[in-house]
């Protein structure tokens, strides 16, 4: 098992890939650059990561692992489809909103994953937007799978816009933002009968 500080460094180290990333793209970003950033050498990031498009792999199925395990545990939480509809926007608006460079990394450099992790990855996703597929329906009986798909990727969309609604708004601002998109997606997925 590593050692605390490892862990620490390992995960600074993915926080500023997610930055570096986000911000100039996978292509854009050298080894060097990362160990800079992180104030290693670039090569002292090898006994964390065997190469950068390991560390690109880590946090794009990471991230996959965390959305489904956190959209399996909302949906667990309430029996009522309406309460675990609206926590699964909540939890997928704090993502969004907490962690906005994975979204942009995901939606730029998925295509630069190894086809096993690009597989592991597509397979987290389907299944974390079947959950919202399967409280959809739940909640708006009559609903077909596929409205309900779609309309679960209309609510991704709204809410994964969030890196562009809230960049270059200060905190309180990007909060109101953010909470605005919440709204927004919450009254969208309620109104779905009309």
């Amino acid at each position: 098992m590593a050692s605390p500080v490892v862990r620490s460094r390992r995960e600074q180290i993915l926080t500023v890939a997610a930055e570096l990333f986000a911000r100039h793209g996978f292509h854009g970003v050298s080894i060097a650059d990362l160990g800079a950033a992180v104030g290693v050498s670039g090569p002292a990031l090898y006994r964390h990561f065997p190469g950068k498009e390991a560390l690109l792999a880590e946090l794009l199925v990471g991230i996959s692992e965390h959305l489904l395990a956190g959209g399996r545990e909302r949906v667990a939480a309430s029996e009522d489809p309406h309460e675990a509809l609206a926590a699964l926007v909540d939890f997928q608006a704090a993502f969004a909103f907490r962690e906005p460079e994975l979204i942009v990394v995901q939606d730029r450099d998925l295509a630069n994953l190894s086809p096993t992790a690009r597989r592991r990855v597509r397979r987290l996703q389907r299944t974390y937007v079947e959950i919202w597929v399967d409280t959809l329906r739940r909640a708006h009986p009559g609903l077909t799978a596929e409205a309900a798909r779609v309309a679960a990727h209309g609510a991704f969309g709204l809410l994964n816009s969030t890196p562009h609604s809230v960049a270059g708004q200060s905190g309180g601002r990007s909060s109101e933002a953010a909470a605005l998109l919440r709204r927004m997606a919450l009254a969208a997925l309620r109104d779905l009968a009309a």
